[in-house]
This record gives structure tokens, C-alpha cells and sequence, in this order.
């Protein structure tokens, strides 16, 4: 199987990619390598992936992989560029596409919000277009658990209604729901949703949370709880996420009459913990105690999230990776690339 893999530099993407290579499928990854965090952080997974900084650095180029020659591949693009986006799926004729690029970050978006349309609302349809026209067997992309807002009703199903979305990034994400039915709706295309909780790990974004906090803690700062901890969270390890994804690839859905071939699904742990258990994790792997200031609820977040998983678990998903167990492994991962002792 031939995988296109947008976002190939980022977190999730990365990771996938090299779940992808591991079970022998031949992988382009695409990536712009934007600036909305360290962009040395996105080339280390490149390196990862056999591609140098020097070769991910090129625009509109195909680099080879020097570790993975035979599976791996990377282009600097946008998905924004329609005439690039097109000749790639003209050459390289994918079997699949895998959707993980995005502008990430509900806070960012509230600053932001015209870089949110640009990247996960055209380069979406971008994508969408490209695998009408070139017959794609199966599109898999990224939404998020964000777009279940202000639920009270917990765990968050797919069944639930999602039409109050409170930061535009989760709009964005709602919006692809919405477009990817469409087009499998008028073309027929297969297409599968993945509402993702709380993701982290090794190689994580220093954005998120628990990169925040072992950061702060390890320099001696205060790290920011919000709500006033009042806050829980469906953290999910990047193992799982990766497994769910591979999954989804794997349980195609069928076009029958009057069926449209769409599906969705929730990839969470499935256990939501509070967010004072998790800072407590962080601790206990970091060695130290943080000094925590404790905050009012920023604008567009949400207390508390928790995926009802078990629409993935009929195709056997499951969460295998507990909090203490993958904090352990981030927080054994940032210590060694920050090289710290």
C-alpha cells in the first residue's frame, strides 16, 4: 500500500510515518514545516525519518529517505497549493491518504483565525479535490475532540450533537466532518474521521501541556493550571493513537445503496484523569515538585473531555498505555533531547 501522510513533520504524523514504514508500506510524507513552534523540533523528526534538514529544507522537492530509501519519501509543500498538490498525486498515484496536517491549537486560534481557514479549510478541500480526481481508495483525517465544545454529557459519543463548537479551531474541524461526508456523499469516496483526545508522548509539541509543564518545572518556573485545576482530560498516549489510525486504514468503509461510505471515530484512552493527577505524574518522572499558579479558564477551552471509544473498539481498538506508564516515557524522551541528567 502507497500512503500519502500530510503533517509528516509534525507530532502525530511523524509517528505514523514510522508505524507505516515498520509494517512495510511504501510512505510520502508532506509537510510545510510552518513556524507556529520550533521548527528544529520538526526537522529532529525528519532526521528520525532518514530525511536531513538540509534535503526538508528544499521547496516542492521529493528527498528519499537514507535510512528508508525503499518506503520513505518527503516534500516541502502547503496544502494550500493546489497546482503542487496535484502533480504529486499525478506522480506519485497513492492508494491512500492519511490527513494530519493542520493549524494546531485552540488558544492560537482566537489570535489567529485567518491562518485556521487557510491551512484546515482550503488545504482540506485540497485534499478532498485531489482524491476525487485521482481515485483515492480510502481518506483518513484528522478532527478533534474539540469539536464537542461544551458537552455535559459524558463520555462524548460520535452520536452527539457538535454544532456549538467554541474556538474556531474546533469550527475548522467540524467543517471537515462536514465537507469529507459531502464528498463521499457526490463521489462516492471512502472516507473516516478521527476525533483524537488529548494526544501526547514522545516527540510531542512544546505546546501542549505536559511539554509546558516538564519544561517549566525543569527551569525552575511556575507552570499555569487553569481552571483552577478544576479540569479533567481524556489523555491518550501516542501508541494508541497511532494503532486507532492504523486501524481506521485498515476498516475501509463500504459504499452500499443508500449507504454513504463516511464514517467516524473517537480515539481516546477511554479513562479521563484529572488534570492535578497528571501534573502529579509529572513530578514524580521529573524528580521535582512544580510551583503551580493557578489561573481562570482561557477563552475556547473546555473542563473536561472523555471519549466513548467503543465505536473504534468494534474493529479492536484499545488503549493499552496508562497515564503513569506514558508520562514516564515522554518525560524519559525530554530529558534525553533537552540533554538533561
Amino acid at each position: 500500500m502507497k500512503v500519502l501522510v500530510t503533517g509528516a513533520a509534525g507530532f502525530i504524523g511523524f509517528h505514523f510515518c514510522k508505524f507505516l514504514i515498520d509494517q512495510g508500506h511504501k510512505v510520502v510524507g508532506l509537510d510545510n514545516i510552518n513556524d507556529y513552534y520550533d521548527v528544529n523540533l520538526k526537522y529532529a523528526r525528519l532526521q528520525e525519518l532518514g530525511v536531513s534538514r538540509s534535503q526538508a529544507e528544499l521547496p516542492k522537492k521529493m528527498n528519499s529517505s537514507t535510512l528508508f530509501p525503499k518506503s520513505f519519501s518527503f516534500i516541502k509543500a502547503d496544502l494550500e497549493d493546489a497546482e503542487t498538490l496535484q502533480h504529486l498525486f499525478a506522480t506519485e498515484a497513492f492508494d491512500q491518504v492519511c490527513n494530519l496536517a493542520a493549524q494546531a491549537g485552540v488558544r492560537y486560534s482566537i489570535e489567529n483565525p485567518s491562518v485556521y481557514v487557510s491551512s484546515n479549510v482550503v488545504g482540506f478541500l485540497n485534499i478532498l479535490e485531489c482524491c476525487r480526481h485521482f481515485k483515492i481508495k480510502h481518506l483518513v483525517y484528522a478532527s478533534s475532540s474539540s469539536v464537542y465544545g461544551e458537552n455535559k454529557k459524558v463520555p462524548f459519543s460520535e452520536k452527539d450533537s457538535v454544532d456549538k463548537p467554541i474556538s474556531l479551531y474546533a469550527a475548522t474541524k467540524k467543517s471537515n466532518e462536514l465537507m469529507a461526508y459531502t464528498y463521499s456523499h457526490l463521489y462516492n469516496i471512502p472516507m473516516t474521521g478521527l476525533r483524537f483526545f488529548t494526544v501526547y508522548g514522545p516527540w510531542g509539541r512544546p505546546d501542549m501541556a505536559i511539554y509546558l509543564f516538564a519544561k517549566a518545572i525543569s527551569e525552575d518556573r511556575p507552570i499555569k493550571i487553569f481552571n483552577q485545576g478544576e479540569m479533567s482530560r481524556d489523555f491518550t498516549y501516542i501508541d494508541d493513537i497511532v494503532n486507532g489510525i492504523y486501524l481506521a486504514h485498515k476498516n475501509t468503509p463500504i459504499s452500499t445503496t443508500g449507504v454513504v461510505p463516511w464514517q467516524l471515530f473517537n480515539i481516546g484512552n477511554g479513562s479521563p484523569q484529572s488534570l492535578m493527577h497528571f501534573v502529579e505524574a509529572i513530578e514524580r518522572h521529573m524528580g521535582k515538585t512544580a510551583q503551580k499558579e493557578f489561573l481562570a479558564m482561557q477563552p475556547g477551552d473546555v473542563p473536561q473531555t472523555w471519549a466513548d471509544t467503543r465505536g473504534l473498539e468494534a474493529h479492536g481498538y484499545k488503549s493499552s498505555v496508562d497515564i503513569d506508564k506514558g508520562v514516564g516515557y515522554f518525560i524519559e524522551w525530554f530529558k534525553d533531547y533537552h540533554d538533561l541528567s
